[in-house]
This record gives structure tokens, C-alpha cells and sequence, in this order.
């Protein structure tokens, strides 16, 4: 994790007249959190007083978040949040393997008093996440996930919701992935690690439109640590070197 003693230039992704982008590391919270008291917003408003945060990733997602460094860039966005205009797109590494090749998902969600987020179709808004497969390895595949709507943890919910938790969520279903269940021949050690630690979940890019009228795509690279996952995944599945299940 950075600190507040970083530069945080290593994380800037876009930094023009009105909106400044970060890519966002895994266990930073975007805004202000007792637990937490280095937070991204603290951190940009170091640079710009008076940026405000235009939308939020759950503390263990990492990627592209956007702030706004006025008032009037930060209602030009949020306008096109909430008109539904923006096009986002996450990767996340789950469990299972899916039969399909794309899904769209629309299941109402609706957020409960403790924050923790489940489908209801009494309740719950409306929701819609529409679901890409790019890889398969298996026990585990990558897939590319657009929401239509923006609510809370709704790609996680969402997935789970149709038997595919993602990597490290415990919240949801979503267990931990060990290189021995990936490896064939894997001497598998007591004190073995998962090989990612936290939620495997990337907001890869975001795009809008700017103040000028100008068309706006921000990208973030993958993070070292959900980087070393699909390198593996990717070396031992597609090598034919993966462990053989059941």
C-alpha cells in the first residue's frame, strides 16, 4: 500500500483542467474511514483543496477512480452517473466455470443496514451488469464485467448471484486460490498463501465525457498483485501444467 508519503504521481492517470484520475491500489479507502485515515480523497485534496470524489471503489478494488477539481466538472459527471451514460469496465477473477461466453445479469439489489448488500426483488433497485467471458482456466475464469447502474458492491453480488463469487470475497462466497490448486506436481507446503490476498476485482477503465464536450477514456494496468495471478493462471493453464481436479 502507499502512503501519504508517497508520490502520488506513480498513480496518476489523468490529470487535465477539470478532472484528475488515480489508479487506485488494492486496501486504500476512497474517502474518509476511522480506520483508515490515509484515504485517496485526503490524499488529492492534498494537490487540490477543493477536488471532490465523483464516484467510489470498495476499499480492496483497485483502478480507475476519478475525481473533480470544481464544481461544475464534478456535476457534468455525476449527471452522466446518474443518466447511465459513462461505459465501465472491471475484471474480476471468480470461481467456476461458466458455460457461457457473455451474460447480462439484472437482478434488483438492495442494500441492508449492516452494508452488506443482497438480491431482492421486493426491495432492491434495479440493477444490470452485463458479463464477458475472456478467459477460462478452469476451476477459475476471468471476466470482463460492464454495470449498467452503478450500485453498492453490485458486480460482486451480481456474480455470486449466479454461482461465480469472485476470488478472495468472503462476503459473498468467494474463497481464496492457492498455487497448488493450480500447479500440477505442486509440493503443497502447511504455511502455503493464496496467491492474491484480497478481493480480485480491477476497475480497468472508465469513459465519459468532458467539459468541452471532448470524449474522455481513462485505462488503469493491472497492479502487481492481480497482475501475478493471471500471469500464473495463464502459464500453467495454458501450458497444459495445471493440476488435475477430482
Amino acid at each position: 500500500m502507499i502512503s501519504m508519503q508517497h508520490n502520488i504521481d506513480k498513480i496518476i492517470l489523468f490529470d487535465a483542467e477539470d478532472y484528475l484520475a488515480l489508479n487506485k491500489p488494492p486496501g486504500f479507502s476512497s474517502l474518509d474511514d476511522r480506520r483508515d485515515p490515509e484515504n485517496l480523497l485526503k490524499l488529492v485534496r492534498g494537490l487540490y483543496p477543493h477536488a471532490r470524489i465523483c464516484h467510489r471503489l470498495d476499499k480492496d478494488t483497485s483502478g480507475v477512480i476519478v475525481f473533480a477539481k470544481n464544481d461544475e466538472a464534478y456535476r457534468n459527471l455525476s449527471l452522466q452517473f446518474e443518466h447511465r451514460t459513462t461505459r465501465k469496465i472491471y475484471h474480476a477473477v471468480v470461481h467456476g466455470q461458466p458455460e457461457f461466453d457473455s451474460l447480462v445479469i439484472d437482478k434488483p439489489v438492495y442494500v441492508a443496514g449492516s452494508g452488506r448488500v443482497r438480491i431482492d426483488h421486493e426491495s432492491g433497485k434495479n440493477s444490470e451488469t452485463v458479463i464477458r467471458v475472456l478467459q477460462r482456466y478452469g476451476i477459475l475464469a476471468l471476466l470482463e464485467c460492464m454495470p449498467v447502474s452503478g450500485r453498492k458492491h453490485q458486480i460482486r453480488v451480481h456474480l455470486a448471484s449466479a454461482g461465480f463469487p469472485v476470488v478472495q470475497d468472503a462476503l459473498y462466497g468467494g474463497g481464496p486460490v492457492y498455487l497448488s490448486q493450480v500447479k500440477r506436481n505442486y509440493k503443497q507446503k502447511e504455511s502455503e498463501k493464496p496467491i492474491i490476498h484480497r478481493l480480485a476485482l480491477h476497475a480497468l477503465s472508465l469513459s465519459f465525457v468532458g467539459g468541452q464536450g471532448e470524449e474522455i477514456r481513462i485505462v488503469a494496468d493491472y497492479p502487481h498483485d492481480f497482475g501475478i495471478l493471471i500471469k500464473l493462471l495463464d502459464k500453467y493453464f495454458r501450458s497444459g501444467h495445471h493440476r488435475t481436479h477430482g
